[in-house]
């Protein structure tokens, strides 16, 4: 699909929408639950199905409604071989082997090719450890064994993912568990959602110190009812218009929030201040709208970038490419990416969305500014699926094509 925009100014009150990282967590911890939970402001885009799927197949009930889910959960109750479907989420894939690896049974788990070529050394490596059959081919990743409870040591600078979903079944078995964070640590305001999940529904895990994490065994999840919180990392997307002469207000996203991607509006600020050095390390979903920004005004330096080589593209040389074909220079290395300050042309050609749903919006900001188009339009239901909905309403003039 093709989005195509004319230069336009975004004006008016808007949403943000619910956030993809609580709403994992959250049906994760009610599938685990004996019983009943109702989520709250729920969007189904593409990820949420994953995990929606995934829960299903150990064996929750799944009750969809416009706005608000019902999980009904039997404990892990999946009998002989299970399939988890995790189409293109590296959330959900993560979060899921470590339960794989707890069923005893025959597992898969299988996404579309970009999805598997994502780095798992630390749960290969788990496997290896505990002789927990593990292997990965073009079918997907294959798991047998049974996980154990004990000391684990997890990079801090790969991803929070793999911590996460040790968390969501180390309280689950016999005896207790530590996980030694191997710094330097990227992303921690991630692993402190997963805590707030977690004991939303019952269980206890916590900090000891900066790099150890305590997590009792033998305890139950306990059903809850909950209301997923605003997400910061989409509204970005939305507040970003303010930063070209736009009058958005973005509603829904809580003061007190530990999502990381929270920093954006301090980014923004300093982006449109001067041309800064920002760190990304904690926050590299920003990265693309944050290059965005920068392209648009003053310039910028990014370190920490590294592991955007490790999302749905690699949108560290992505945008680059994409804000070459505007008139805009960049200088990217192993770990930094500068922006240079420059004038924004309109493209000669249809850009590539690199079928990333963060590449598209961020481009799509680039291109309600000086107009033109970009492909992969459909990759925004990945994760915000009514995206061009939302900016129509508030003036953006876009249409979209097959």
């Amino acid at each position: 699909m093709i989005a195509s925009f004319k230069p336009s100014i975004a004006r008016g009150d808007i949403m943000a929408p619910p956030s993809k990282s609580m709403a994992h967590r959250y049906m994760i911890a009610a599938a685990l639950s004996d019983g009943k939970s109702r989520i709250d402001n729920i969007s189904y885009s593409e990820d949420i199905l994953a995990t929606i799927d995934c829960i299903r197949a150990i064996g929750a009930t799944v009750n969809e409604y416009e706005d608000h889910i019902e999980v009904i959960g039997r404990g892990i109750s999946a009998g002989g071989k299970v399939k988890f479907c995790c189409r293109e989420c590296g959330s959900t894939l993560r979060f899921f082997v470590p339960i794989a690896m707890m069923l005893g049974t025959e597992a898969t788990l299988v996404g579309s090719k970009t999805l598997l070529s994502r780095p798992m050394s630390v749960y290969e490596e788990i496997a290896a450890k505990q002789n927990i059959e593990y292997c990965k081919d073009e079918a997907g990743i294959h798991v047998k064994g049974k996980l154990c409870a004990g000391k684990y040591e997890v990079p801090g600078n790969i991803s929070s993912q793999f911590i996460t979903g040790l968390l969501f079944v180390l309280p689950l078995l016999d005896g207790d568990s530590t996980i030694r964070l191997i710094p330097p640590v990227d992303s921690r305001s991630y692993i402190e959602l997963t805590l707030k999940a977690l004991k939303l529904y019952g269980i206890e895990a916590y900090f000891v110190n900066e790099l150890e994490l305590h997590v009792s065994g033998n305890q139950q999840y306990r059903c809850a009812d909950v209301t997923v919180e605003g997400d910061f990392s989409n509204a970005a997307f939305l507040d970003v218009f303010n930063t070209i002469g736009g009058e958005v207000k973005v509603g829904g996203l809580a003061a007190d929030s530990t999502q990381g991607d929270r920093v954006y509006k301090e980014y923004f600020k300093k982006l449109l201040e001067g041309k800064p050095t920002l760190d990304i390390s904690n926050c590299p979903d920003l990265g693309p709208v944050l290059m965005a920004v920068a392209a648009m005004n003053n310039g910028g330096i990014f370190t920490g970038t590294r592991r955007l080589a490790m999302k749905e593209s690699d949108r560290g040389r992505a945008m680059c490419e994409e804000l070459g074909k505007l008139g805009i220079e960049s200088r990217m290395d192993e770990d930094e990416i500068e922006i240079m300050k420059g004038e924004l042309v309109p493209p000669s050609e249809t850009l590539n969305g690199w079928n990333d749903h963060r590449i598209v919006m961020a481009v799509a900001t680039l291109l309600s500014r000086i107009g033109g188009s970009v492909d992969d339009a459909q990759a925004v239901n990945k994760s915000f699926p009514d995206y061009y909905d939302r900016i129509r309403r508030l003036g953006i003039e876009v249409s979209v094509r097959e």
